[in-house]
């Protein structure tokens, strides 16, 4: 049975960039700044999302959704790749390669779904605002989100299952800096056909099919952008949207690069280095180019500054605040 397996008790060990000590403390002070940003950035998100009534539309909506999943996401895996870069043990128990090679499969292809969800939303927004309201309800919101989530973690049921079932003869060194399904496949001692075909096919539905179907939302955007006559109404459209299509860019790109492209094809330290791009810089991206241009995010955090120094200066705000209004007292998403 694949808990039975040679590396069940002895674990693995994580090889990441230990052939280049000095590229190790670079990235490692790199990393934890950027980790650091991330925590910070997406949780500030999350927070004036719930918070702050104004924002409570589709768009911050799954925009909160999306920084919850950067937030777990990298939690699953940086802690270990800071611990690895940082010392000289790389090893990591059986059960903690398990755990993070679920969490982060099921909350990558959560995150492939839920970009493509935030394309259609801005495609409603742009090229049919009249009816935005009411296309964008709140219970279509709630399905779509749900259903990113069941997606997510069904394939990673089966993929990771299927993965974890391959026999390994004892092979524990893993040339990468995390538990990924690629790089586990590859220690495999018996014919790996098939969970390379069922890989393949799982890529097709969670990276090419969103990205088709987000390169088509945007270039019904396009269209409707040249088609305003307001040149104010064409820099904050394609604002909006080319921070947007920027994340895309970097996320599918780098994880076409490692799911899609043979192994074959690629240096040893491609695949790491380009893991690094949709482990540890797309998080961090992800709220400053939503918010570095956002008015309204803007907004909304100079309002909650104001409401925490109003707190600390008048004991009676805290009572004033909670009776105001907010995503929950509004009740956006029960309509």
């Amino acid at each position: 049975m694949w808990w039975i397996n040679g590396s069940a008790l002895s674990g693995f060990i994580l090889m990441g960039f230990s052939e280049r000590p000095q590229l190790e403390l670079v990235l490692f002070g790199v990393t934890l700044l950027l980790y650091l940003m991330t925590l910070v950035g997406n949780t500030t998100i999350i927070l004036l999302f719930l918070s702050d009534a104004k924002l409570c539309t589709p768009m911050y909506f799954f925009l909160s959704h999306l920084s919850f999943l950067d937030l777990c996401f990298t939690s699953s895996i940086i802690p270990q790749l800071l611990v690895n870069l940082g010392g000289a043990d790389k090893s990591i128990s059986y059960g903690g390669c398990v755990v993070q090679l679920y969490v982060s499969l099921a909350l990558g292809s959560t995150e492939c779904v839920i970009l493509a969800v935030m394309s259609y939303d801005r495609y409603v927004a742009i090229c049919r605002p009249l009816h935005y309201a009411s296309v964008m309800h709140p219970r279509l919101c709630h399905t779509l989100a749900s259903m990113a989530w069941l997606s997510g973690m069904a394939t990673t049921l089966v993929q990771s299952t299927l993965t974890l079932q391959l026999p390994l003869c004892g092979h524990r060194l893993v040339d990468h800096f995390f538990c990924e399904v690629p790089v586990l496949i590859k220690l495999a001692c018996v014919d790996t056909s098939f969970n390379e075909a069922e890989l393949f096919v799982a890529s097709i539905l969670f990276l090419l099919v969103p990205v088709s179907f987000i390169l088509g939302s945007y270039s019904l955007i396009a269209r409707a952008v040249l088609g305003i006559m307001s040149a104010a109404g064409r820099r904050k459209a394609l604002g909006t949207c080319s921070s947007h299509l920027l994340v895309v860019v970097i996320f599918y790109g780098t994880i076409i690069f490692m799911y899609l492209q043979p192994a074959s094809s690629r240096s040893k330290d491609q695949g790491k280095f380009v893991s690094l791009f949709y482990t540890v810089v797309t998080p961090v991206l992800n709220p400053l180019i939503y918010t570095l241009r956002n008015q309204e995010v803007k907004v909304a955090l100079k309002r909650a500054l104001g409401t925490v120094w109003g707190r600390l200066s008048d004991p009676q705000e805290i009572h004033r605040h909670s009776q105001s209004s907010n995503c929950f007292s509004i009740r956006w998403w029960v309509r």
